[in-house]
């Protein structure tokens, strides 16, 4: 049976924990910190398994690892566990992490932690490894993650007055530069120059499009630039 899951960085601050057993928080601190002790002093070069702490059973229970880049995964099993078993979900953990997060690091971890979890409640449920196929895992979070979408659809983000809904394409720089569009009004943007029509649904698709062409390309400027030279077609604003 597995008693927890605990993901912390190279500085021992916890990413992710999750306990099949009931704790107090304090003791689930100090679990954390005792682990974190007894893994991070540990070479490269030794096994990825050791007896686990006092806190969380002694010599009864085993402390199965593995250490990726900043992050340490850990299993606290006990000792009816194959050893080599839980390393290898510990690598389909972190081989699904990143394909539903595309390259995930620990800013991931820190930020969608729901996400997190709800991927760990596919593969381990009450102690019990429900899952191992990565296909299946992530099939399953795309079947959550559409529902989601189709209860709570997207909020637009306002230009002015403007509401523009961004479409999940947008990549993640794309969308921070368009924060700061947000922040500023259409004069400050547009100095001089006539306001742009915000009239209909396809010029303010229009209107976006080359707002992040020219935040993308650093090329300034709207009145001179068609939606078809932006770097994101307006249908597909007009479909998100």
């Amino acid at each position: 049976m597995i008693k927890a899951i605990l993901i912390f960085n190279n500085h021992g601050k916890p990413r992710l924990s999750k306990f099949y057993e009931r704790y107090s928080e304090d003791t689930q601190q100090q679990i954390i910190r005792e682990t974190f002790h007894l893994v991070s002093k540990r070479d490269e070069n030794v096994c990825n398994f050791l007896e686990g702490g006092m806190l969380i059973g002694g010599a009864d229970n085993k402390l199965i690892y593995r250490h990726y880049a900043t992050l340490y995964f850990v299993f606290c099993v006990d000792s009816s566990e194959s050893e080599l078993g839980i390393l290898d979900l510990i690598q389909v953990f972190v081989e699904t992490l990143d394909k539903c997060f595309e390259n995930v690091c620990e800013l991931d971890l820190i930020f969608h932690v729901d996400k997190v979890h709800n991927i760990l409640a596919e593969m381990v449920m009450g102690g019990m490894v429900l899952e191992t196929n990565m296909n299946e895992i992530v099939t399953q979070i795309d079947a959550q993650n559409k529902m989601e979408k189709s209860e709570h659809p997207p909020s637009p983000h306002f230009l002015g007055d403007l509401p523009i809904f961004l479409p999940p394409s947008l990549s993640a720089q794309a969308k921070r530069g368009w924060h700061l569009l947000e922040a500023f009004p259409l004069p400050t943007l547009f100095p001089g120059e006539d306001q742009p029509s915000l009239s209909s649904q396809e010029s303010s698709s229009s209107l976006m499009c080359t707002l992040m062409t020219a935040l993308c390309t650093g090329q300034p400027g709207w009145s001179g630039r068609s939606s078809s030279q932006s770097c994101i077609s307006s249908k597909e604003y007009e479909s998100a």
